[in-house]
């Protein structure tokens, strides 16, 4: 996924969820409804999160160092494994509870009470357009891949991350809708506080979900089956090698993928000869392969007894 398609969402949510967040604010001060009160606070978790996918982005674009010789492209894992923190801790934890308080303290709606149904009808449309902006960056980079395998095997973040809040934010002001709607209709505040718990019960399985898929970002995922199936033909299109005895592959970064394998090289090849084909391999590689940066070739001699002993799981040649 390009990191521009990514940006263009983030800042399209986050200038979205700014707007929204003021708005339900306002609303909240001017009718104490609990819903309108975790919705808030949702916008704002949710803008801070865009402001930390953008950092996090910024960040993962700094030069190698000696200490970091790989970059810190992982830093955009980082940030949305601490996007999933936030939504749990701020915006689902925070709207369970306030949803509970007012399920025990329960008031109906008895002032202004046309401006939290306004509210919530223009976020909705907001929150539609931001949905919208991410559903047509996500679709350049998808295919077709389906949505639930694009959020849970996409390498870069950014979109996904803003998806799952667009997705969680108008489910969220829909269920607001629901309590505040009941509340005015009935007149009893209890609805409020049900709407407020569905509100934090959707944010903590959302906040759960991005965290499980960022972890494993986190830890080190290899490239996909097609990266890997592209970088096996590269390395045995030519006769440079004669086989591939093991290949590991790992994401360093959304966009930057460390290779490494060792390849069975012919038996009276020499040195010079060996070394012109690492070259030409590696080049094959990168033009299968772009984001493949980093490249380690090990050339060996095949033995079929020592392959059999060995664990290391072996590419689909």
């Amino acid at each position: 996924m390009s990191a521009g398609g990514g940006t263009k969402a983030i800042i399209a949510a986050l200038l979205a969820n700014l707007g929204i967040a003021i708005t339900k604010f306002l609303a909240f001060l001017l009718t104490a409804s609990s819903s309108m009160l975790a919705e808030s606070i949702h916008s704002v978790a949710d803008s801070g999160n865009q402001a930390l996918l953008l950092l996090g982005g910024k960040r993962a674009k700094r030069h190698a160092t000696p200490q970091h010789p790989f970059g810190y492209g992982r830093e955009r894992y980082l940030y949305a494994f601490i996007v999933s923190i936030v939504l749990f801790s701020v915006g689902g934890l925070f709207a369970l509870y306030e949803g509970i308080h007012k399920i025990q303290e329960r008031h109906p709606i008895d002032k202004w009470q046309w401006v939290p149904v306004t509210v919530l009808v223009i976020a909705i449309i907001l929150e539609s357009f931001s949905l919208r902006t991410a559903i047509m960056e996500s679709n350049h980079v998808r295919g077709n891949t389906s949505w639930v395998k694009f959020v849970r095997h996409s390498r870069a973040p950014e979109l996904p991350v803003v998806l799952l809040e667009d997705i969680g934010a108008l489910l969220g002001l829909v269920f607001a809708l629901f309590g505040v709607g009941l509340t005015l209709i009935t007149g009893d505040g209890l609805w409020d506080g049900i709407g407020t718990i569905m509100i934090g019960v959707l944010l903590v399985a959302i906040a759960v979900i991005l965290a499980v898929e960022t972890k494993s970002l986190l830890i080190g995922e290899s490239a996909t089956a097609e990266h890997v199936d592209a970088i096996a033909k590269a390395i045995t299109a030519g006769p440079e090698a004669e086989r591939i005895i093991h290949m590991k592959t790992l994401h360093i970064g959304p966009e930057e993928l460390l290779v490494a394998a060792k390849i069975a090289v012919h038996h009276d090849d020499s040195a010079d000869t060996i070394a012109h084909g690492i070259d030409t391999i590696e080049k094959r590689i990168r033009e299968a392969v772009p984001i493949a940066r980093v490249i380690y070739l090990e050339p060996d001699l095949f033995s079929a007894a020592r392959a059999a002993a060995d664990p290391t799981p072996k590419p689909v040649e």
